[in-house]
């Protein structure tokens, strides 16, 4: 019975994870390169996460901090801090994000599995 229970879950670790370095391969070097400093770096609580923000033609890139009244912040393409929608002390971010015309398209490309 427990092997029942455990093939769909080792089956969809594998699919997820299959999927993040697919959809890595299109994220700019730079973003990239943030990854591995994440990985470099302690497990943050929760884990880090890097999610792929689309806004008409646009394209941003939002990282996930460690706990507790820290930043999340968004990044351009070019890897320019754009603002920290949401996190800090109050949790409302840094107050200075771009207001988004159109609805924002946000799909998780990568999460920390340690």
């Amino acid at each position: 019975m427990k092997a029942t229970c455990l093939f769909p879950l080792i089956l969809l670790a594998v699919l997820m994870s299959s999927c993040s370095k697919d959809t890595l391969n299109s994220v700019p070097p730079c973003i990239k390169d943030k990854i591995v400093e994440i990985k470099n770096d302690e497990v943050q609580n929760p884990p880090a996460e890097v999610w792929e923000w689309k806004s008409g033609n646009q394209i941003f890139y939002y990282f996930t901090s460690g706990c507790c009244d820290q930043y999340n912040y968004l990044y351009n393409s070019e890897c320019e801090v754009v603002c920290a929608p949401d996190g800090g002390f109050t949790g409302a971010g840094s107050g200075d994000c771009p207001s988004f015309v159109n609805n924002v398209e946000k799909k998780l490309i990568w999460k920390d599995p340690r």
